[in-house]
């Protein structure tokens, strides 16, 4: 049964071995780098809550959810400002294709009904053009494209 658990001193180096195929490197941050972020995040006063994806005790996935902007963000999107974001999600290559990205986009989405950094309008996230997995999975939930970017990444939103 899938479960998250909160990134912890006990679970880290499980979740930092975790990675995605080869050819996928290319549509999300390694959880190394995804873990710093939300240190970083965190210690300079905004939000971000980082999440293992576990089938009973194996570590399969990460994701981590964003709320409003950061000091040091250059030129976040409009939609950004007092919404919470799906800001990483990822499944190691070996657990894919079984189910888990869609039960832990379903697992961030509870979190962020929660409202744990106050009401919020909207829960939007980003992704590669050409991760069409991803826009699939993300347009099943009922997110949809805004014509809005971040950086080169599409934005796509969800009414809470």
């Amino acid at each position: 049964m899938l479960r998250i658990e909160k990134v912890t001193g006990k679970n880290v180096w499980d979740l930092l071995r975790l990675s995605v195929k080869e050819e996928q490197k290319s549509f999300v941050a390694s959880n190394q780098t995804s873990i710093i972020e939300a240190y970083t995040t965190i210690t300079g006063g905004g939000y971000a809550f980082p999440f293992g994806i576990y089938d009973d005790t194996i570590a399969v996935g990460f994701f981590m959810v964003g709320y409003d902007t950061d000091d040091y963000w250059e030129n976040p999107p409009k939609i950004a400002k007092n919404n919470y974001n799906l800001w990483r999600l990822m499944i190691d290559r070996h657990y894919q294709h079984r189910g888990y990205g869609r039960s832990a986009v379903s697992s961030a989405l509870d979190f962020i009904k929660t409202m744990p950094c106050g009401k919020a309008e909207y829960c939007w996230l980003s992704y590669e053009p050409e991760n069409i997995v991803a826009k699939e999975l993300y347009h099943s939930f009922g997110f949809y494209e805004t014509g809005e970017k971040d950086g080169e990444e599409i934005i796509a939103v969800l009414k809470l």
